[in-house]
């Protein structure tokens, strides 16, 4: 079993934060996708434990980015279609650089009606 969640800001351009949500990743042992460097900015979590998303999400609560909504609370994975059980993703953090390579990314992953949803798109 694993445990997701989503938030929306209004940017993520600080390398600064970036290196902290990096940290943050790590210690946590959490896998972060993020969208950065222009509006909105979306970070996506996803970790072994829900206590390890929670932690994640509190750091970046601290950070106290402008807008900062967490759209999709912790929470199971349910993937969506075939996919049964979701393979692993490497612990990290990795960044795209627009809105479509981030769902392209969660259509793959099996969690794109969830993520259209949490974004209001849906």
């Amino acid at each position: 079993m694993r445990f997701q969640a989503l938030i929306r800001t209004h940017h993520i351009t600080s390398r600064k934060k970036v290196t902290a949500l990096k940290r943050a990743a790590d210690t946590h042992q959490c896998f972060v996708l993020l969208r950065s460097g222009g509006c909105p900015g979306i970070m996506y979590v996803e970790g072994k434990e829900q206590t390890n998303v929670e932690s994640w999400v509190a750091v970046v609560r601290k950070l106290r980015y402008k807008d900062f909504q967490l759209v999709g609370r912790p929470g199971v994975i349910t993937p969506e279609g075939q996919q049964d059980i979701l393979p692993d993703v490497q612990e990290g953090l990795s960044e795209v650089e627009s809105v479509k390579e981030f769902g392209d990314w969660c259509q793959k992953r099996g969690i794109w009606s969830w993520w259209r949803k949490s974004m209001g798109y849906a």
